[in-house]
């Protein structure tokens, strides 16, 4: 039993972690070019949903990699994994649908003061209550996704404001999102995260110019 456990979990894993590294080589070319830093467009509907599904696969399922594996402990089936992995990832859909619904190119002062919103949520209890949740067993991935948009909606806003298509904010992001996920909560090292992203948004509203590729050349 042990031994049948072991290797469910491996599969798992492999899977999980297979599934977001096929992502990213699926996202990557599709994203070179469309970079437009706030005045980036999103295209067509289907298109935008297509890709922001594998950006979301590519982003959030190496942090997701610890819960997919206690959902084939808890349920004892392997099979069970796909549909953990589908909902989480559908809640994240929905997630896209609403940004498609939302956003508009905007200017760097907007960018600047969703920054800054985005590090102070990181200073909330309800970015701690739902960064606690997703390190506790949940009963579905779609239980999971909805704790993970709780946890992750400020970085994720970020990335939109910033560059929705611009593969260095969405890698530096997904670093952010990963270490949140696997690590306990640190004031040493949450505070000065936190402070680090309101003090890049008050640069942003202050001196755009600073950071290349926020706007596009006149």
């Amino acid at each position: 039993m042990t031994s049948a456990k072991t290797t469910e979990t491996a599969i798992a894993l492999t899977a999980t972690l297979g599934l977001a590294a096929a992502s990213w080589v699926v996202a990557i070319p599709h994203m070179i070019g469309m970079d437009m830093g706030v005045a980036t467009e999103l295209g067509s509907f289907a298109f935008f949903v297509a890709l922001w599904v594998v950006m979301m696969a590519a982003m959030m399922l190496p942090g997701a990699a610890p819960a997919v594996v206690r959902c084939a402990h808890a349920g004892g089936r392997l099979r069970d994994v796909p549909l953990f992995v589908g909902s989480y990832l559908a809640v994240w859909t929905l997630v896209g649908v609403a940004v498609y619904a939302l956003y508009l190119p905007h200017e760097s002062f907007t960018a600047g003061v969703v920054v800054v919103a985005a590090g102070v949520y990181e200073f909330t209890p309800l970015k701690q209550h739902f960064r606690r949740r997703c390190r506790e067993s949940v009963r579905s991935g779609f239980e999971f996704g909805l704790c993970c948009v709780g946890s992750c909606i400020g970085l994720m806003l970020m990335v939109v404001a910033l560059s929705i298509m611009s593969i260095t904010w969405m890698s530096v992001i997904t670093v952010v999102i990963f270490a949140q996920k696997l690590l306990p909560p640190k004031a040493a090292i949450d505070v000065p995260l936190a402070l680090a992203i309101v003090g890049l948004g008050i640069l942003i509203v202050i001196a755009p110019s600073s950071f290349p590729g926020l706007t596009p050349p006149m």
